[in-house]
C-alpha cells in the first residue's frame, strides 16, 4: 500500500468560543489520506492487506452494521489491491431486497459497487460470529479467505495505527481520538512519548473498551477515556450535535462524521470552554475519516425532520 503521509497535515483550529482560554488545538486531517479508505480504516488494514497477500489469500470476509465504515472501506480496498471481498452484515431483513435496501443505504451500495458480496445474518446469528463454529460454517460457504475482525481491530491493526503520529507530534501534550472498537486510540497509546497523553472519546456506552485497549497497549502509558459525549450511545444524534459540526465546518472547512470525530470534537471544544485544560496546552486531535457515513445519516435525519450535516 502506498504512503499517504504527504496527503496528511496537521490543521490548527481557530474559533472564537476557545480563543481566550490559551489552548492550541490542531487537527490531523487522516480523513485525506484516500476518498474511500480514509483515516483510520487506511491504517488497521494496511498491514492485514500485506498479511493477506503473503499467505496467499484472494478474499477478504469481515462483519458489520449495514452504515459500517469498516465494511465500505474494506470493500474499497479489496477493488484497489485485487482481492475479493465478502460482508457478513447484521439483519437478516436487509437481505429480502437486495436492490431496495441499496436504493435506501448509501454505504452497501459503495460496497456492492466495488464488488463487495453480501451474506445478510440475524442479529442473534451475529452475535455467534466469533466462535469457531460460526466461521467454520462460513468457510464451507465462501472457501478459503482472510478474517478482518469487525471494527478491523486486531494485533495488525493497532500496528498500522501506531503509525498515526509523525515527527514534530512530539510537540503536543495531548492527542485525542474518538473510540469505536479501541484499536486506533491502542496504536495512539503505543507511540506517545513520555509526556504526551491519550484522551479517548468512545462513540458507545459501557466501561468495556477499557480492557479491550489494556490488551493492545504498553502499560505506564498515560492515557484516559472520557465517556461523556457519546449522545446517548452508538449512532445516536441531537440537533446540538448537528448544529456544532456544521459550524465548525463552516469555520474551519473540515467536515466531520456524526459517529465519530463530530462527538469527540464537541467534547474537546466544551472541555476547553469549562477548563479542563491548563493554559497552554497544545492539543492534537485526530480525524479518522468516516465521512462516507454522513449521507446514511442525513437521510435518516430527513425523515425525522431534522436538521442535516453540511
Amino acid at each position: 500500500m502506498k504512503n499517504p503521509d504527504n496527503k496528511i497535515k496537521n490543521q490548527l483550529i481557530s474559533l472564537k468560543d476557545i480563543e481566550a482560554f490559551g489552548v492550541e488545538l490542531y487537527m490531523k486531517r487522516e480523513d485525506l489520506i484516500h476518498p474511500f479508505i480514509s483515516g483510520n480504516k487506511y491504517r488497521k488494514l494496511k498491514y492485514n492487506i500485506l498479511q493477506a497477500d503473503k499467505q496467499g489469500k484472494k478474499t477478504l470476509l469481515t462483519f458489520g452494521g449495514a452504515y459500517s465504515n469498516h465494511i465500505s472501506a474494506v470493500a474499497c480496498a479489496g477493488k484497489e489491491f485485487a482481492f475479493d471481498t465478502i460482508g457478513i452484515i447484521r439483519g437478516d431483513e436487509l437481505g429480502l431486497d437486495l436492490e431496495g435496501t441499496l436504493s435506501k443505504n448509501p454505504t452497501l451500495r459503495t460496497a456492492a459497487e466495488h464488488g463487495m458480496r453480501f451474506k445478510f445474518v440475524s442479529r442473534s446469528d451475529y452475535r455467534e460470529k466469533h466462535t469457531i463454529a460460526f466461521i467454520k460454517n462460513l468457510k464451507e460457504e465462501f472457501g478459503d479467505f482472510y478474517l478482518v475482525p469487525e471494527g478491523g481491530t486486531n494485533k495488525l491493526a493497532v500496528k498500522g495505527c501506531e503509525e498515526i503520529l509523525k515527527p514534530g507530534d512530539e510537540n503536543f501534550d495531548v492527542i485525542c481520538c474518538a473510540i469505536g472498537t479501541g484499536g486506533t486510540i491502542s496504536g495512539l497509546i503505543n507511540s506517545i512519548h513520555h509526556h504526551q497523553k491519550v484522551l479517548g472519546f468512545p462513540a458507545l456506552k459501557g466501561d468495556f473498551l477499557e480492557k479491550e485497549i489494556k490488551k493492545y497497549t504498553i502499560e505506564g502509558k498515560n492515557w484516559s477515556l472520557i465517556n461523556k459525549y457519546h449522545f446517548g450511545g452508538f449512532a445516536k444524534i441531537s440537533e446540538e450535535l448537528i448544529d456544532f459540526m456544521n459550524t465548525f465546518h463552516t469555520k474551519s472547512s473540515i467536515p466531520l462524521d456524526p459517529i465519530y470525530t463530530g462527538k469527540m470534537m464537541f467534547g474537546i471544544v466544551d472541555m476547553i470552554k469549562t477548563g479542563y485544560f491548563k493554559e497552554g496546552t497544545r492539543i492534537l486531535a485526530i480525524h479518522t475519516g468516516g465521512l462516507q457515513g454522513i449521507e446514511g445519516m442525513n437521510m435518516r435525519l430527513q425523515k425525522k425532520r431534522l436538521p442535516v450535516i453540511i
